[in-house]
């Protein structure tokens, strides 16, 4: 099946640029197309801001990739790795459909579908790679790092959720995909560390699914409960329940040794706000939509947060900031209104339940308190 699209690709470009030739009044047959050199026409600068990634970063993800996007001919003009690669991360720069793509690529818009799928699937399965959540022998360094943000003790992860909004999946459950702002989305559920690495990951959930209910359901709440993680805890806000793994702020924090906890609460729990900030602002894909079927906005959901380790681990700067982009995502964020917040969300019916389940949670934090913030 790849042989046979790896054949379709050339086919369709080929007929392209003919069509192309054709127009100009060229009919000879064997037009060679040329697809440019970022690498050469770009400085350092203007490359980050149209592809997200350093040059360095994008040669050594090509170099990876390789093996599995490389062709074993030139017949039928394929399209080489490096822009095969490049295209992708054009579209999670921008968003666009892939029309757009595929003119400033010189690239059939059909064959940049085929193209961001496959590469979203072969980054993708980098997952075991880089994302990992802190193992026995580096708990402690993540620890010392959120220590030194405000004095918080013993912080192995922050844990949030945000909305990635996607078209409509069609379907008899297609509703259950909207979110209470009342467009399509997945709820997705990160958990930071200080360096603003993505630990873990979980992109599966419809917009209309409580954070609550996403943390109940993943295989790292499982962990904590089982002793597999024997030692420290996640910062969450006030949508999920207090647990002894799982610490959250005080609603109304009166001592000042309580005012002192949910001070540090905040600034240290900002890791995982910050991260979202930074993820969305170097893939503007997910804050502009993603125009595709559910499975593979699950894929591209997962292929960027590796990239986005990939990037971080390299350089701790930012992402450039691409002022129209900066303007479109203005005007989307002015049309949606604020992001959503969950603390404020109603709490479904069969999760008051667990607010019992809440008091040995609440029991540790005041322990927590006691020992640290008086």
């Amino acid at each position: 099946m790849a042989a046979r699209f790896d054949v379709l690709d050339g086919i369709e470009d080929e007929m392209m640029y003919l069509e192309h030739a054709n127009h100009c009044g060229n009919n000879r047959i064997g037009v060679i197309v040329e697809r440019g050199d970022p690498f050469e026409d770009l400085g350092d600068r203007k490359f980050e801001e149209r592809f997200r990634l350093s040059k360095e970063t994008v040669w050594w993800l090509v170099d990876q990739m390789n093996d599995r996007l490389e062709f074993p001919t030139n017949r039928n003009n394929p399209v080489s790795p490096m822009n095969r690669v490049l295209a992708t991360l054009r579209s999670y720069a921008t968003g666009a459909f892939n029309i757009v793509i595929g003119d400033t690529a010189n690239i059939h818009r059909t064959t940049v579908q085929r193209i961001t799928s496959e590469v979203s699937e072969i980054i993708a399965s980098f997952f075991p790679r880089f994302i990992v959540f802190p193992a026995r022998a580096d708990l402690q360094n993540v620890m010392d790092g959120f220590h030194q943000i405000d004095g918080f003790p013993g912080v192995i992860g922050t844990i949030d959720c945000t909305h990635i909004r996607i078209q409509s999946p069609g379907g008899d459950n297609a509703e259950h995909f909207r979110n209470r702002k009342g467009y399509f989305s997945l709820n997705c559920q990160t958990i930071s560390d200080h360096n603003l690495l993505i630990r873990d990951i979980v992109a599966r959930w419809a917009g209309s699914v409580h954070d609550r209910t996403i943390f109940r359901n993943c295989a790292r709440r499982a962990q904590f409960e089982n002793g597999e993680i024997p030692h420290g805890y996640l910062l969450g806000d006030g949508g999920y329940a207090c647990k002894p793994y799982l610490l959250t702020p005080l609603l109304n924090p009166l001592p000042p040794a309580e005012q002192r906890y949910n001070r540090a609460h905040i600034k240290t729990r900002n890791t995982v706000e910050r991260q979202y900030g930074i993820w969305k602002r170097r893939f503007p894909i997910l804050s502009v939509g993603l125009r595709c079927g559910l499975q593979k906005a699950m894929t591209v959901i997962t292929a960027t947060a590796i990239l986005h380790n990939i990037a971080r681990s390299t350089s701790n700067e930012e992402p450039p900031e691409d002022p129209q982009m900066v303007r479109l995502l203005e005007e989307l964020r002015g049309l949606r209104g604020p992001d959503i917040d969950d603390d404020d969300e109603p709490v479904p019916q069969g999760e008051l339940m667990q607010r019992n389940d809440a008091v040995p949670g609440r029991a540790f934090r005041q322990a927590i308190i006691n020992q640290h913030f008086q």
